[in-house]
């Protein structure tokens, strides 16, 4: 790591770009590894010599004696999901490396209900939810209805009174959530999560000033951010420098450009060349297991996502996979001009049907 107290691992792309790995690589020199955003939606794997170990809440230091791993008030969660992923991956010891920010917000099944129920209602138009209800969640965040860690484990009947009037107002959307059961269950988890959970911004300022390494884990990628993104094919949270506690931001790029669910490509392979990076970068999705859309590296959106988040430098992953294609193409610009702007809408990426045009001036 930097001689920074605060290192930064972003995605630069379309998300998988390789960001759990270099966070590995970097882990073992830094005292704490922060979430800073998103929820159960992404994935990182991590191999540690026969173990393999999939994230998709907990920060990937965790696997690190020594390393405390902090899951930060910009991440929505889901408590079951996070439970289950500890017990997943078999971790000895997370207890005592763990902490959760009290002003994290909560994802509730009906989250996830709701995201698969808007998702279904979108028809020709569905976005490519993870439905994991993390839409949803950041609504009622936005909304100022959610409910966060820290209400969780005052006085429990505070908790219940908001958990009953979020519930309340999804009657005749979802008629089928069990209430009582509900906030018996999150009764529990609260005694689960009480010894875990931290005032995230004076754990992380007391860490700086003790000296102290943090490394900061990015979730999703720049491309999929709410605000810069390719709207409205993007998460629901900022995956880019803004929403980040920063010193250093090391950038992760990966050699070629993928992309789960829908939304414009402009360097997609639909064919045997796609295929190939498909199945040899072995390109599917940790959380969804879905297939990564692929296609050639994208400098044009890399210079885009280098000025919104400003990166020192960048590390360049899976150049292994492209060693068996006898040839090799970059995207530098789409029109001719590399001095154009980035596109900012759907309709300017190009993304209508030209499966009907013939000749390259009739292209958009």
């Amino acid at each position: 790591m930097s001689p920074n107290k605060v290192s930064v691992v972003l995605g630069s792309q379309w998300g998988d770009e390789g960001k759990g790995k270099l966070v590995d690589l970097l882990a073992g020199s830094a005292d704490c590894v922060a979430r800073c955003q998103g929820g159960n939606n992404a994935g990182h794997t991590v191999v540690i010599g026969e173990k393999k170990y999939a994230f998709h809440l907990l920060p990937s230091g965790i696997v690190h004696e020594g390393c405390m791993a902090l899951i930060g008030n910009g991440v929505v969660i889901h408590l079951p999901g996070l439970f289950a992923e500890i017990q997943g991956n078999n971790l000895s010891g997370w207890e005592k490396r763990l902490r959760i920010s009290t002003r994290a917000h909560l994802v509730f099944d009906f989250h996830q209900a709701l995201d698969g129920l808007q998702e279904s209602r979108r028809s020709g138009s569905a976005l490519g939810t993870t439905k994991k209800g993390i839409g949803p969640a950041y609504s009622s965040k936005v909304s100022r209805s959610g409910i966060r860690v820290g209400d969780l484990l005052g006085d429990f009947a505070h908790f219940e009174s908001r958990f009953r009037r979020l519930t309340d107002d999804l009657k005749g959307t979802l008629d089928d959530i069990d209430v009582e059961q509900e906030i018996a269950r999150y009764k529990e988890y609260a005694e689960q999560i009480r010894p875990l959970a931290v005032e995230s911004v004076s754990y992380l300022h007391g860490l700086i000033r003790e000296g102290k390494k943090v490394l900061i884990e990015g979730a999703n990628a720049s491309m999929l951010d709410i605000d810069f993104g390719t709207y409205p094919f993007v998460t629901s949270s900022n995956c880019v420098i803004g929403g980040v506690l920063t010193g250093l931001d090391l950038w992760v790029v990966k050699a070629y450009t993928t992309r789960v669910g829908t939304g414009s490509f402009p360097t997609e392979l639909n064919n045997e060349t796609g295929t190939y990076l498909q199945e040899t970068g072995h390109e599917f999705g940790t959380t969804t297991g879905r297939r990564r859309r692929c296609g050639w590296l994208d400098l044009p959106m890399i210079r885009y996502t280098s000025l919104i988040n400003g990166c020192t430098a960048f590390a360049l992953t899976k150049l292994d996979v492209l060693t068996g294609l006898e040839t090799l193409s970059i995207c530098v610009d789409y029109n001719g001009d590399p001095e154009t702007p980035y596109p900012a809408t759907e309709e300017e990426m190009g993304a209508e049907d030209i499966s009907s045009i013939r000749s390259f001036e009739e292209l958009p």
